[in-house]
């Protein structure tokens, strides 16, 4: 099947990718410019997890405000060079993370840095939620790390649906953006302010 430079060229402004392997994902696909996108997030992510060793030490730190002020945000992202941290790209999905910790307010970046403490006392809670039902303790148990992983999912950034596309994650994220350009990339930290919060009286 033949693929028209027009529709290369559309995929690669898309996703991003080289414009070889738009080209590979169109003639994979037969053709179908969707399942082409999915094609080239297998395999970007793929190639991803194989940067992922790699140190990042370069990158920005990002302010954003929102609501005329009465929040706002700083975000540090590493990659590995200066020249992609001034890319477009790289300056988009800091800007889209910002935004997204504006209105989604995670507490931490990973699962891996929630106290154990806090993990404990949520288990604790959710297996007393549930104990009136008579369940066997293997199955409470099993229902409890269900619900720990919800916990992740609504409280650390990189588990929680990216705010504008619900369909993905923020790690999601930030894999498509290491398959785009090449490098290893880490949300090492954020803060983010309410105005007026802790304020008593």
């Amino acid at each position: 099947m033949e693929i028209s430079a027009s529709l290369v060229k559309d995929l690669r402004e898309k996703t991003g990718a080289g414009m070889m392997d738009c080209k590979k994902a169109l003639t994979e696909t037969s053709g179908d410019f969707d399942k082409a996108i999915d094609y080239l997030r297998k395999k970007g992510i793929a190639s991803a997890s194989k940067k992922a060793g790699r140190t990042a030490k370069d990158g920005l730190v990002f302010s954003y405000i929102h609501g005329e002020g009465k929040v706002g945000v700083l975000l540090e992202i590493n990659c590995e060079t200066d020249f992609v941290a001034r890319t477009d790209l790289f300056k988009l999905m800091v800007k889209d993370i910002s935004m997204h910790i504006a209105a989604a307010a995670p507490t931490w970046v990973n699962p891996e840095e929630v106290p154990a403490e806090t993990i404990t006392k949520e288990k604790e809670i959710f297996i007393a939620q549930m104990q009136s039902q008579n369940k066997p303790a293997a199955v409470l148990e099993k229902i409890a790390e269900g619900k720990i992983n919800k916990f992740y999912e609504e409280n650390c950034l990189m588990k929680q649906s990216f705010v504008k596309d619900p369909n993905k994650k923020i790690e999601d994220i930030v894999k498509e953006s290491i398959a785009a350009l090449g490098e290893n990339m880490v949300v090492r930290r954020f803060a983010r302010f309410v105005l007026g919060e802790g304020i008593n009286g």
